[in-house]
């Protein structure tokens, strides 16, 4: 049920309108975790929620470890904030493994804790003696141990390796994920409880993501029902419901209400948080069209949204703008949107 108020709220708090922050770092921080599936548009995911957009500002701030790219929740990649890493990691750990233990399984894969061992060593030394390290370069050194094994199974080593907190992000190539040593990048500071890192994870979501549901947090956490539940209430967030729907939206009491303006086109990446947060994407998305964004196999479309509604895609490796709308008459030059895409990078 698309609700024009409800939009406006999710583009101000997502920064998507009029946004706020300085820095790369800073957009991330505010989000809490942010899709980063896509290794080349995750740049402008953040990018675009800045006031100055830069992809060099993404790069320094990601090659010097205030922004990390790990698998977190869901056993998909997000990009973290380093203040955020070690608590989110706490938390979301034991069921991000239950995850990859679960998807192991299915493919029929076990991996014993003596090879996990055995692996370990080799991809901590690989990743001490590069700085970073691409999964090539793991496979070349255990292929020089006389290591041999598909790219599936390493891939599994390297995401348990993660979970660990033994492996994060390295430095930002064009078009290949580097891992390198998290105590060398993200040293470990005082622990938090874990009703602290909820809290906190609870305040980010709903903060950036208002007006949400319980079951938009659950989903996007990754958590369970219980925790999301005490999130809510340690957070005291208020309440308020669609008209005709059963739903209870929550906002927080610093929501942003100012800053919305008609007319805007939105040249959004795919796997963004926009879609990607919430069950409860009919606010933004009429269900007719949900196939134009996401299948229902994860993968999420490059999509435009005017005013905060999605109403096309669009091609983001193309050398000049190409866009096709699929909800309502579009007859519209999309350049200055295209510009600031293409001045971003530059």
């Amino acid at each position: 049920m698309v609700n024009r108020q409800f939009v406006s709220l999710r583009l101000l708090n997502q920064q998507l309108a009029s946004p706020q922050m300085s820095s790369p770092a800073e957009v991330v921080s505010y989000m809490g975790a942010m899709q980063a599936q896509e290794y080349r548009m995750m740049r402008w995911a953040v990018a675009m929620r800045t006031r100055k957009p830069s992809e060099k500002a993404f790069k320094k701030a990601f090659d010097s470890g205030q922004i990390i790219r790990l698998h977190l929740m869901r056993g998909t990649w997000q990009l973290v904030n380093a203040e955020d890493y070690w608590p989110l990691l706490d938390l979301c750990a034991p069921k991000a493994l239950a995850t990859i233990n679960g998807w192991m399984a299915s493919n029929k894969i076990s991996i014993p804790d003596d090879e996990v061992t055995r692996i370990r060593e080799v991809l901590v030394q690989t990743a001490d003696e590069r700085g970073s390290a691409t999964k090539e370069d793991f496979a070349q050194a255990l292929a020089e141990r006389d290591i041999h094994m598909d790219d599936h199974r390493l891939s599994y080593h390297i995401r348990l390796a993660e979970i660990s907190g033994t492996l994060c992000s390295g430095d930002l190539l064009p078009m290949k994920a580097t891992y390198a040593l998290t105590a060398n990048k993200v040293p470990r500071k005082t622990a938090m409880s874990r009703d602290e890192t909820l809290l906190l994870l609870t305040r980010k979501y709903f903060r950036s993501r208002q007006p949400a549901t319980l079951e938009d947090f659950v989903w996007w956490s990754g958590l369970n029902i219980g925790d999301c539940r005490k999130g809510i209430e340690m957070a005291r967030l208020s309440s308020v419901r669609l008209q005709k729907d059963k739903r209870t939206f929550y906002v927080t009491d610093d929501c942003r209400t100012r800053g919305f303006r008609k007319g805007r086109y939105l040249l959004i990446p795919p796997y963004d948080e926009y879609l990607i947060s919430y069950k409860s994407r009919d606010v933004v998305l009429p269900p007719d069209f949900r196939h134009k964004a996401h299948n229902n196999s994860g993968i999420f479309q490059p999509i435009v949204a005017h005013d905060g509604l999605i109403c096309g895609n669009w091609a983001p490796f193309r050398e000049s703008c190409h866009a096709e709308f699929f909800l309502g008459e579009h007859d519209i030059d999309l350049k200055d949107e295209w510009t600031r895409y293409q001045n971003y990078a530059k």
